[in-house]
């Protein structure tokens, strides 16, 4: 058995699901892992096709970013993992995609508003973005300075990383994360689609305004939250 196999697979079969959910190509994008008990972290090889990839492929580094397990390169996102993951400890996995719609408000710099009630389903608040880097920040340690952009615009829009699981990197891209892997990759998809149906919206009346408290309330706490009743246990 390969050392930390179980996680390297978990971080493996996360990464296949971002082409088969249409929220990458080629290479683009990585997801990863934790297991904090062992301190390391699980991510995609930097640059290796999709339908190459094999679990033995996933590299593990120990959180000062150093190969624990693997031949080749991590992610070139890695650092931002880690930051996120330092930072925010009831995260068990990391995505970063550059799908079409989220990318789009990220290029606009635009926070996406909460407009309806697929968006109050999964967060209250607007998916943020951050403020554009600073080209001391870019000339410097790049991944770094990404993670602590996210961080930053949390900081100051007093936001809950347990509660809104998403951010857009300014003309970059999305960031997702979860309790683990596949919720993390689960929350790209999600992220997506409210880009896309908000972008829709806007289209058809640039004047909408954010939906009403009241609806954000109701529906997102009938599945978040100690008085949640949607769904059933265990799915």
């Amino acid at each position: 058995m390969s050392p930390y196999q179980s996680l390297r697979e978990e971080v493996y079969e996360a990464n296949l699901t971002l082409p088969k959910r249409g929220l990458v190509l080629y290479t683009f994008g990585n997801v990863s892992g934790i297991d904090r008990r062992a301190g390391v972290v699980a991510i995609k090889p930097s640059g290796v096709p999709y339908e190459d990839l094999q679990p033995a492929d996933i590299v593990v580094v120990d959180l000062d970013n150093q190969i624990v397990a693997g031949k080749l390169r991590p992610s070139s996102d890695t650092l931002t993992h880690l930051l996120l993951y330092a930072h925010f400890p009831a995260v068990g996995g990391v995505c970063h995609t550059h799908s079409t719609y989220a990318v789009a408000w990220s290029q606009a710099m635009r926070a996406i508003p909460n407009l309806g009630t697929t968006h109050a389903d999964h967060l209250t608040a607007a998916v943020p973005c951050t403020e554009v880097m600073t080209d001391e920040m870019i000339r410097g340690n790049y991944e770094l300075a990404t993670g602590h952009q996210i961080l930053n615009v949390f900081r100051d829009q007093q936001l809950s990383y347990r509660e809104v699981e998403m951010v857009l990197v300014a003309c970059h891209g999305p960031f997702t994360w979860g309790k683990n892997p596949a919720k993390a990759v689960y929350n790209s998809a999600v992220l997506e689609e409210l880009a896309r149906m908000a972008q829709l919206t806007l289209s058809i009346n640039p004047a909408v305004a954010p939906i009403k408290q009241a609806l954000v309330d109701k529906h997102y706490f009938r599945k978040h939250g100690s008085n949640a009743y949607y769904g059933q246990e265990g799915y």
